[in-house]
């Protein structure tokens, strides 16, 4: 397949990496579109007892091929609190255990066999499935899990080339004088670089089969790998809550912990593995690898309650007492402070729904509208609707949940009246977020389609939206919030006949629709509706 020049081809060996990362990309993306709900609903039943947390972390890892989507599906979980801290610890155990599924999978074929060849079927399915069959989700899921599976081989035949020709160009014995330590450390910063663990593995296995890299300076690496993929986690956790930030914590310390008394035993643990396990060199690393996580679970698990409890006192400034700011440092016991408590919580849910409703619709804020910075707009993350949509319902249960406990008491006729007044502005302002979301998958069809006249009512609604939005902020006082609702109001049934008529007008008779007209007659009225219910949610408040 490749020509016989000797001389290392570093662009090889890089497009060899970028394969081999595209490839586990897909493989995680085409997995997790056949069965993510199956995943994330074990995440959730099958972890209320640590040694079930560590065999469903192991297993799903293990099938998904990362550790870092699996410790970032958990975050995600205890964001919205699926899953409880002391649980979730007994999954990153089991998830660091099922990552080496990947070393095992590929020392077993990739240094076994020709493998650039058997790579080509699995494209050829893979990519045509995924891109032909895209309106079967579990045939298109399964061709890009395919192409995923392709393009890690062929990646790795990249690497297994390019390293080849290494062999006879690197001394190595001159980097061996600067110790063990050296090589651990290269591990981690490459690991951390790439965020694949499993990627840093299978390179250290092609420097090993190609004789670059002894045996001990191998498994260095693979420890400094264990210990580097930690940072994908940890980078995920900034800005979370408390438990976030504690099950980064509990993943350095577990690898920090695993890979120190495994580099301390680096000498027995080859003896071991060598003369009582597997007389394969190659095949040793890769059970090195899979011993060092063994060795941090036989640690870490007689002790797993108490090292929750530790990481417990940690990380206090962020604990979450629950998403609702102010009734969350209050007593519902007394009744008048509770109820304005609640208030305070009403417009900050309501400035959440806002946000919510302009990241649906597309909207930039005041400040990112008049930007002209390219770089911001090519570098801007786009916001993650479900997370956000899930953290105001939560919101919305404490603050329901905190309403009844304050009814539990005595109130005046005037506490009565508020407390009334402020959950049906809440039952408005999550009926306008429901509103929103409903729509949001037609109006990103619509976006992404070459339909002019949708397009056209796209962007009345975003400047119908932002208009309104804009007017309610500005609002100030609760009086004036009441006649700009007034107006509002007048302005929104003529808005909706002027949209409808426009649409009407500029349809093309003679050509098939490539949105449905019921999909963009429906996007009207639910943005309408939803910017009404916004409305009615922020008048007298």
């Amino acid at each position: 397949m490749f020509s016989s020049n000797n001389d290392f081809d570093p662009f090889m060996f890089l497009a060899g990496l970028g394969l081999f990362l595209f490839g586990m990309h897909n493989l995680e993306k085409g997995l997790e579109g056949l069965a993510g709900k199956s995943f994330r609903r074990m995440l959730q039943n099958f972890t209320n007892k640590k040694y079930k947390g560590i065999l469903t972390g192991a297993l799903v890892t293990a099938v998904l091929q990362s550790s870092s989507l699996v410790n970032l599906l958990v975050l995600a979980l205890l964001g919205v609190r699926m899953i409880t801290f002391q649980n979730s610890l007994g999954v990153l155990l089991g998830a660091n255990l099922g990552t080496t599924a990947t070393a095992w999978l590929v020392a077993t074929i990739g240094f076994k066999v020709s493998i650039s060849e058997l790579s080509f079927p699995f494209l050829a399915i893979g990519i045509l499935s995924y891109l032909m069959i895209k309106k079967r989700p579990v045939l298109s899921n399964s061709g890009l899990f395919l192409m995923g599976f392709g393009l890690l081989f062929l990646g790795l035949d990249f690497m297994k080339y390019s390293v080849e020709s290494l062999s006879g160009q690197i001394d190595i014995k001159k980097y061996a004088d600067l110790g063990l330590f050296v090589f651990l450390l290269i591990g981690v910063v490459i690991t951390a670089i790439i965020q694949s663990s499993s990627a840093t593995i299978v390179m250290v296995l092609s420097l090993f089969n190609s004789g670059i890299v002894d045996v001990y300076q191998s498994v260095s690496l693979i420890i400094g790998a264990n210990i580097g993929t930690t940072s994908t986690i940890v980078l995920a956790s900034i800005g979370g809550n408390a438990d976030k930030k504690r099950l980064a914590a509990a993943n350095v310390l577990f690898n920090l912990v695993a890979g120190g008394v495994s580099f301390l035993l680096i000498r027995q643990l080859v003896f071991f593995t060598h003369k009582f396990l597997i007389d394969d060199m190659l095949m040793d690393l890769v059970l090195i690898n899979t011993l060092i996580n063994l060795i941090g679970i036989i640690l870490f698990y007689p002790f797993l309650e108490r090292f929750g409890s530790l990481l417990k006192m940690f990380f206090k400034d962020s604990e979450n007492r629950g998403f609702a700011r102010h009734i969350s440092n209050v007593s519902s016991d007394v009744p008048d402070i509770a109820i304005s408590a609640l208030r305070e919580d009403l417009k900050e849910i309501y400035g959440l729904v806002t946000e919510f409703i302009m990241d649906c619709l597309g909207i930039a804020g005041d400040k990112d509208r008049s930007s002209n910075n390219l770089w911001k707009k090519i570098f801007k993350a786009e916001p993650d609707l479900t997370e956000k949509y899930n953290r105001l319902k939560l919101l919305a249960d404490e603050m329901t949940i905190f309403y009844k406990k304050i009814q539990e008491h005595n109130l005046t006729e005037t506490e009565t009246s508020a407390l009334s007044l402020y959950m049906e502005k809440l039952r408005s302002v999550i009926s306008a977020a429901k509103n929103i979301k409903d729509i949001s998958g037609n109006m990103r069809e619509i976006e992404e389609s070459e339909d002019e006249p949708a397009h056209q009512v796209l962007i009345r609604l975003r400047e119908f939206a932002f208009r309104t939005i804009n007017d309610l902020n500005k609002s100030g006082e609760p009086e004036n919030s009441v006649c700009i609702s007034k107006r509002c109001f007048a302005d929104m049934e003529q808005f909706y006949r002027d949209t409808i008529e426009f649409l009407y007008k500029n349809l093309d008779t003679g050509r098939e629709r490539e949105i449905p007209l019921s999909s963009v007659t429906i996007t009207i009225r639910k943005t309408i509706s939803a910017v009404e219910e916004l409305v009615n949610s922020r008048a007298g408040i």
